[in-house]
C-alpha cells in the first residue's frame, strides 16, 4: 500500500476497555487510524477537534446515554455514525437510526461484519466538509460547544431556546412554518400549539436581536412561520 495515502480516522465512543483493544487492534490492522473516547463528553469533544471520517458509538456510556451524544453530534457533524451496542430491542435500534445513525450493529458482532457495515456507511456518506461554527450577522454559534454569543459576548439559552435556534441554523435560510418547528421542537402532539412557538421566538430575539421589536436575523413569514437569515 502507497503509504503517502491518508489513512480513515476512525473514533471509538466505547467505556469498556476490553472492546477498545479489540477494535483498535482490528481497525489498525486494516490500515485505520484509531482515536479513543471512553465516555460520551470526551467523545463529542473528540469529534469537534479531531474531525474523524467515521464514529462507532456504544449506548451505555458512564456520564450520558449514547442517543444523546449521537443528539449531540448530529447538531453539527455528518461523519458516518455507528452504534454498537448491547441493546438489541427493536425500538431502540429504530431511536437510533431515527436519530442519525448510520447503522446499529448489537454485541457480541462479529469484527468482519463490522468492517464492512463501516465501509459501507464510509461509501454512502455525502462530501460534506463539517462546519462547528455558524455566524450570520452579530450572532455566533459554536454548534460543539453549544456557545452563543451576540457581538462577542456570551448570552445563555434555555435547552428549548437552544433546540429551537439549532432548528433554524439547520435551515438557514429556509422558511419553517408553524407546524414543522412545534413538530421538531416540542413533539407531534403540540404542532397546534403556536401560543408556545410565539412565546419562545419573543424570548430568543429578546437575548438574540439588537432590537427585538425589528428583528433582523429571526424574521417573521406571515402567515407562514419564521426564518433565520443564512449565515456566512
Amino acid at each position: 500500500m502507497n503509504s503517502t495515502l491518508k489513512k480513515s480516522t476512525v473514533l471509538l465512543i466505547e467505556d469498556e476497555v476490553q472492546i477498545r483493544r479489540l477494535l483498535r487492534a482490528y481497525l489498525e490492522r486494516h490500515d485505520y487510524e484509531v482515536l479513543e473516547a471512553p465516555t460520551g463528553g470526551d467523545g463529542i469533544d473528540e469529534a469537534a477537534r479531531r474531525n474523524p471520517d467515521a464514529i462507532l458509538l456504544d449506548l451505555g456510556l458512564p456520564d450520558m446515554d449514547g442517543t444523546a451524544v449521537l443528539k449531540r453530534l448530529r447538531e453539527w457533524s455528518h461523519v458516518p455514525i455507528l452504534v454498537v451496542s448491547v441493546r438489541n430491542h427493536e425500538n431502540e435500534k429504530i431511536d437510533a437510526l431515527n436519530g442519525g445513525a448510520d447503522d446499529y450493529i448489537s454485541k457480541p458482532f462479529s469484527t468482519g461484519e463490522l468492517l464492512a457495515r463501516l465501509r459501507v456507511a464510509q461509501r454512502h456518506a455525502q462530501p460534506v466538509e463539517n462546519n462547528t461554527t455558524f455566524r450570520a450577522g452579530s450572532l455566533e454559534v459554536d454548534l460543539a460547544t453549544r456557545t452563543v454569543k451576540v457581538s462577542g459576548q456570551k448570552v445563555k439559552l434555555t435547552a428549548t431556546e437552544y433546540s429551537l435556534l439549532c432548528l433554524f441554523i439547520k435551515h438557514a435560510g429556509k422558511v419553517l412554518t408553524h407546524a414543522h418547528i412545534l413538530r421538531e421542537v416540542w413533539g407531534e402532539k403540540d404542532i397546534d400549539k403556536t401560543g408556545y412557538l410565539r412565546v419562545y421566538m419573543a424570548y430568543l430575539r429578546e437575548k438574540l436581536e439588537t432590537n427585538p421589536a425589528e428583528p433582523e436575523l429571526l424574521l417573521t413569514e406571515s402567515g407562514v412561520g419564521y426564518r433565520l437569515v443564512a449565515g456566512e
